[in-house]
Protein backbone atom coordinates (compact mmCIF):
# COMPACT_ATOMS: atom_id res chain seq x y z
CA UNK A 1 0.00 0.00 0.00
CA UNK A 2 1.94 3.02 1.36
CA UNK A 3 5.49 3.16 2.85
CA UNK A 4 7.43 6.01 4.87
CA UNK A 5 10.67 5.52 4.29
CA UNK A 6 13.10 7.66 6.51
CA UNK A 7 17.14 8.64 5.98
CA UNK A 8 19.41 10.52 7.15
CA UNK A 9 19.80 9.93 10.70
CA UNK A 10 23.23 9.37 12.90
CA UNK A 11 25.91 10.21 15.28
CA UNK A 12 26.63 14.08 15.27
CA UNK A 13 28.44 16.40 17.90
CA UNK A 14 26.70 18.89 19.75
CA UNK A 15 26.34 22.27 17.72
CA UNK A 16 26.15 20.01 14.34
CA UNK A 17 23.57 19.77 12.05
CA UNK A 18 21.92 16.53 10.45
CA UNK A 19 18.76 16.46 7.63
CA UNK A 20 15.99 13.94 7.33
CA UNK A 21 14.01 12.58 4.61
CA UNK A 22 11.10 10.85 4.60
CA UNK A 23 9.82 9.76 1.42
CA UNK A 24 6.02 8.33 0.46
CA UNK A 25 5.16 6.03 -1.81
CA UNK A 26 2.36 3.97 -2.80
CA UNK A 27 -0.90 4.29 -4.44
CA UNK A 28 -1.15 7.85 -3.43
CA UNK A 29 -3.90 10.08 -3.97
CA UNK A 30 -3.12 12.94 -1.90
CA UNK A 31 -1.31 13.73 0.99
CA UNK A 32 -2.78 16.06 4.34
CA UNK A 33 -0.29 16.90 7.42
CA UNK A 34 3.12 15.45 7.04
CA UNK A 35 5.17 15.74 10.60
CA UNK A 36 7.99 14.11 12.47
CA UNK A 37 7.89 12.70 16.26
CA UNK A 38 10.63 11.44 18.66
CA UNK A 39 10.98 8.85 21.44
CA UNK A 40 14.21 9.15 23.38
CA UNK A 41 14.72 6.01 25.62
CA UNK A 42 12.14 6.11 28.67
CA UNK A 43 10.17 8.90 27.52
CA UNK A 44 6.87 8.88 25.43
CA UNK A 45 6.87 9.93 22.03
CA UNK A 46 6.71 13.47 21.22
CA UNK A 47 5.29 16.10 18.48
CA UNK A 48 8.74 17.70 17.15
CA UNK A 49 6.93 19.67 14.22
CA UNK A 50 4.14 19.65 11.79
CA UNK A 51 3.61 20.91 8.21
CA UNK A 52 0.43 21.29 6.66
CA UNK A 53 -0.60 20.60 2.68
CA UNK A 54 -0.75 24.30 2.51
CA UNK A 55 2.84 24.51 3.92
CA UNK A 56 2.02 25.95 7.71
CA UNK A 57 4.35 24.88 10.07
CA UNK A 58 4.50 24.16 13.64
CA UNK A 59 7.16 23.29 16.38
CA UNK A 60 7.60 22.18 19.96
CA UNK A 61 9.19 24.46 21.66
CA UNK A 62 12.30 22.73 22.73
CA UNK A 63 13.55 23.07 18.61
CA UNK A 64 12.15 26.36 17.62
CA UNK A 65 14.47 28.48 16.16
CA UNK A 66 16.66 25.17 15.38
CA UNK A 67 14.37 22.72 13.43
CA UNK A 68 12.99 23.46 10.12
CA UNK A 69 10.19 21.67 8.53
CA UNK A 70 9.75 21.65 4.80
CA UNK A 71 7.79 19.12 2.08
CA UNK A 72 8.58 19.00 -1.28
CA UNK A 73 4.86 17.78 -2.31
CA UNK A 74 6.04 16.76 -6.00
CA UNK A 75 8.43 13.98 -4.18
CA UNK A 76 5.79 13.10 -1.31
CA UNK A 77 8.64 13.97 0.79
CA UNK A 78 8.98 15.78 3.70
CA UNK A 79 12.20 17.37 5.73
CA UNK A 80 13.80 18.23 8.82
CA UNK A 81 16.58 20.34 8.94
CA UNK A 82 18.02 20.17 11.99
CA UNK A 83 20.80 22.68 13.58
CA UNK A 84 22.94 23.31 16.73
CA UNK A 85 22.11 19.88 18.02
CA UNK A 86 22.01 19.43 21.82
CA UNK A 87 22.68 15.63 23.53
CA UNK A 88 18.75 16.26 24.41
CA UNK A 89 17.34 16.00 21.13
CA UNK A 90 19.01 12.28 20.62
CA UNK A 91 16.13 9.78 19.93
CA UNK A 92 14.55 7.85 17.19
CA UNK A 93 12.56 10.34 14.81
CA UNK A 94 9.37 9.07 12.96
CA UNK A 95 7.75 10.73 10.55
CA UNK A 96 3.68 10.71 10.23
CA UNK A 97 1.85 11.38 7.68
CA UNK A 98 -2.18 11.60 6.49
CA UNK A 99 -2.46 10.17 3.31
CA UNK A 100 -5.75 8.97 1.21
CA UNK A 101 -5.02 5.97 -1.01
CA UNK A 102 -6.55 4.52 -3.83
CA UNK A 103 -10.15 2.72 -2.80
CA UNK A 104 -10.35 4.54 0.47
CA UNK A 105 -12.56 7.61 0.94
CA UNK A 106 -10.44 9.26 4.30
CA UNK A 107 -6.89 10.09 5.17
CA UNK A 108 -5.60 7.13 7.24
CA UNK A 109 -1.94 7.90 9.34
CA UNK A 110 0.80 6.39 8.25
CA UNK A 111 3.98 5.81 10.23
CA UNK A 112 7.90 5.40 9.28
CA UNK A 113 9.75 2.91 10.91
CA UNK A 114 12.15 5.19 12.64
CA UNK A 115 15.80 6.63 12.18
CA UNK A 116 18.09 6.83 15.07
CA UNK A 117 19.69 10.58 15.98
CA UNK A 118 22.47 10.39 18.23
CA UNK A 119 24.11 13.76 19.54
CA UNK A 120 27.35 13.22 21.39
CA UNK A 121 30.84 14.24 21.87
Amino acid sequence: QVQLVESGGGLVQPGGSLRLSCAASGSIISIGAMNWFRQAPGKQRELVATITSGGSTNYADSVKGRFTISRDNDKNTVYLQMNNLKPEDTAVYYCNAGILTIGKLRFTDYWGQGTQVTVSS
